[in-house]
């Protein structure tokens, strides 16, 4: 049989046509990225159920909805801790780069929020769009302090 450039297998074999059709060899997923990702799914759930029970006046469940989404956030902080040890990674640093990282994408998330909130709830629509832009603009400035300018 003539093997075909760039193939290994050659034309007409089982693994030529796997690799045409877009099937690939081992699909299986590692135990890290499916524990990551249960925990993951169930932090966010707690999460977002939390968030609900604080913001739905009609629930009545507001201090429910803080420690439901305490646990969420618990939850997810925990997935980095557990993924990284699962796969063999060094702890995250606390350095003043990564301290200032999380600030500023608090800072930025803050004020995107709030520009949200003035202009759904308390209908001050150029305010909130102001404040909102200006929240964006703080998150995109992560991309050149965490990656840096070349």
């Amino acid at each position: 049989m003539e093997k075909r450039k760039g193939y290994n297998a050659p034309v007409g074999s089982n693994k030529t046509k796997q690799h045409m059709n877009g099937e690939r060899g081992n699909l299986n997923m590692k135990k890290s990225n499916f524990v990551a990702l249960i925990l993951g799914t169930v932090g966010g759930v707690f999460f977002a159920l939390g968030m609900c029970m604080c913001l739905l006046p009609e629930w009545g469940m507001a201090t429910q909805g803080v420690v439901c989404g305490v646990v969420g956030i618990a939850v997810l902080l925990a997935v980095v801790l557990i993924w990284r040890k699962m796969e063999n990674k060094a702890p995250i640093r606390l350095d003043g780069k990564t301290v200032g990282s999380v600030l500023v994408g608090l800072v930025g998330a803050l004020m995107l929020g709030v520009g949200m909130c003035l202009s759904m709830v308390f209908g001050k629509m150029v305010l909130g769009i102001i404040v909102g832009v200006v929240g964006i603009v703080v998150l995109l400035m992560l991309i050149p302090l965490t990656k840096g300018l070349k």
